[in-house]
Formats: structure tokens, sequence, C-alpha cells
């Protein structure tokens, strides 16, 4: 402690103790958060699931027997592709359809007309570019799996499988 005798202010130097506010965020406030966060990510994550009592009970379902495909072949389809030149291209395509059962055949028989005229209609607008690749040849069989299943509903077609596809 120090203090002036010539005047009347009088000044007292302390030091100070206890923690700054640098101390505070390093030791205190920074493990606390890379503690919650860490437990958080571990909650989160599902590793606490076992401690925490979580999913220990397994609740056993009884799920349908999966029904056996059965599979349809479409005759043979042969279109003229769209094209802007005079070169005209052809398409030869033989076709699957994966059906659910055995019971499903007599409707997809009973809407064939349907759905070959849905398929030669869409046929006929696709270029030769369309069906390169395989992303063409998803896209193909996307389009016509979304057209069989409108003809044939309430049958759910599976797939659309392709056995045979020719362009020239």
């Amino acid at each position: 402690m120090d203090q002036e005798e010539d005047g009347d202010l009088q000044v007292e130097v302390t030091q100070k103790s206890g923690l700054s506010g640098k101390k505070l965020v390093l030791f205190i406030l920074l493990p606390l958060l890379l503690l919650g966060g860490g437990g958080g990510a571990a909650y989160v994550s599902g590793a606490l699931d076992g401690l925490l009592g979580k999913g220990a009970e397994e609740v056993e379902v009884d799920a349908p027997a999966p029904v056996p495909s059965a599979f349809y072949d479409l005759p043979e389809l042969l279109v003229n592709l769209s094209n802007e030149g005079r070169r005209v291209s052809y398409l030869k395509l033989s076709i699957s359809l994966e059906l659910p059962g055995e019971a499903s055949i007599a409707r997809i028989e009973a809407v064939m007309p349907r759905i070959v005229d849905n398929f030669q209609v869409y046929l006929r607008e696709l270029r030769t570019e369309d069906l390169q690749g395989s992303a063409g040849m998803q896209r193909l069989r996307e389009e016509l799996l979304t057209r069989v299943n409108l003809a044939a509903h309430p049958v759910v077609v599976r797939d659309v499988l392709f056995r045979q596809m020719l362009v020239q």
C-alpha cells in the first residue's frame, strides 16, 4: 500500500485475485461446452442408447410372406422413331412385366390392347438420342412402368424388364 502525504489524494494499489475473463472462458466455459457438445453428439448418434435403456425391447412384427413374382411377356413392339432428317430409325422392343402373382396375369391380358396402345404412342415420340446410354434406358423403363400401371390399375406392375432392344 502506497500513500502520498503531500496532498489530499491517497491512492491504494492492490492486486486482483481470482480469474480474469480470458482464464474463465479457457478453463471453465470451454471444457463445459466441449463436454456438452460431445454428450449431445453421442445422444443423437445413438451411442448412449444402451446406457439410457432405449431400444432394449425389440418388438417382432410378423411381416406378410412375400408374394412370388410372375412374369408376363408382351408381344414384340416395332415402331419408327421420331426423326427430323430423312433417315428413318426403328425401335424393336421385347418386354416382360414383373407382376405380383399369377392372379394378375388375367387382368393384364384383359387390358393388353390398352397397354400396347400406350406403349406405341409413347415410343413413336422418342428420338434416337433419347435411348442412348444407361440413363436413357432407365428413363424408358420408368415411363413404360408408369404407363402400364395406369392401364392395368388396380394391378400394380412391379417392373418392366427388357428382353431385347434394338435401335436401327
